[in-house]
């Protein structure tokens, strides 16, 4: 799983804080110092500037999850 984020946004810190205290292991890439990764995230967002966007196993793209968002999606409930 890879998540695109910044460390200034709280989104981001909450994703990933939720993400580790899942057990759950992701490759984190910063958008805000790496202009290629942020075109990516772009992208992969449908033109969405927002951040974090998660792609999920599989290749599912969540842009801006909610904690109950990225447990449903990952299955945990």
């Amino acid at each position: 799983m890879v998540l695109y984020g910044a460390d200034w946004c709280g989104d981001c810190r909450r994703a990933k804080a939720w993400l580790n205290r899942a057990g759950i292991g992701f490759t984190e890439i910063d958008v805000e110092h790496d202009e290629r990764a942020r075109a990516e995230a772009i992208d992969l967002a449908g033109g969405r500037r927002n951040i974090p966007v998660v792609v999920l196993p599989g290749g599912a793209v969540l842009v801006e999850p909610t904690n109950t968002e990225l447990a449903t999606a990952l299955t945990i409930g």
